[in-house]
């Protein structure tokens, strides 16, 4: 069963939603709603939802400055409003769907499929990954140097020397491969880096790490940036800049 928190400042969409959600989706268990935005923060940050239903328009503070004052994030957003010129803004907020009021019984049924498939396949990298680490903790090869990426349709296996660089967006993780390829996964940087066995990704700044070995010149600046070998500029902050000097032999 999912937990979810509806935040709307419209009582008569909180209970229309509630009503859809009883008979349509019976694996969501709704464990608190709110008219007022204030309050709404103070609940996902103590309750922890798995899913947390948001109109934008709101008094006081809109959905997006709730978000923003969000301690606890792990969960999936799904956007409920009247108005369509969210959309963009919504899905950089890393919202899983976006549903225009009245919500139709079967585009919120979609919406909460695509949250499970979510959840099948975040399941499925971690007992992929459970098993990578048993089996470099048993095996007297070296270190395994393949992981998984778990994306939305299947998992792909990389090997961590094909790793150009990756990028933080908020929950999300862009990683960029020497191939020219590049994938989302959902998972935070920190986390991310957490599942590789030897983490050869060196950060140069708050939303980058990089493989040394695709570092092609290094230019001189407050932080200065990389160049990697497929031309791509990369910030460096001051923060990082001594240690990936150092790294770098500079």
């Amino acid at each position: 069963m999912m937990k979810a928190i509806i935040v709307d400042d419209e009582i008569s969409a909180i209970e229309s939603l509630q009503w859809e959600l009883g008979n349509f989706c019976a694996d969501v268990d709704v464990v608190d709603s709110f008219t007022n935005p204030k309050e709404a923060i103070s609940a996902i940050n103590y309750l922890k939802p798995d899913i947390v239903f948001l109109d934008i328009e709101m008094p006081g503070i809109d959905g997006f400055q709730l978000l923003n004052n969000l301690h606890y994030k792990s969960f999936d957003l799904i956007i409920t409003t009247a108005y369509n010129q969210y959309a963009i803004q919504a899905f950089k907020s890393n919202a899983v769907d976006y549903l225009l009021k009245p919500i139709d019984p079967d585009d919120l049924i979609k919406s909460i499929e695509k949250v499970k498939n979510r959840a099948e396949i975040g399941q499925l990298e971690t007992n992929i990954e459970k098993i990578i680490e048993k089996f470099i903790n048993t095996s007297s090869t070296p270190a395994l140097q393949r992981i998984p990426l778990a994306l939305q349709d299947r998992i792909l296996m990389v090997n961590t020397d094909d790793i150009m660089y990756c990028k933080s967006d908020g929950n999300y993780t862009h990683v960029h491969l020497s191939d020219g390829n590049s994938y989302m996964i959902s998972k935070t940087m920190k986390v991310f880096l957490s599942s590789i066995p030897d983490n050869f990704l060196v950060k140069v700044h708050k939303s980058y790490v990089v493989n040394i070995k695709y570092v092609k010149e290094y230019i001189r600046g407050d932080g200065g940036e990389l160049i990697l070998s497929n031309k791509k500029n990369i910030p460096v902050s001051r923060a990082h800049k001594n240690e990936l000097l150092q790294l770098l032999r500079i």
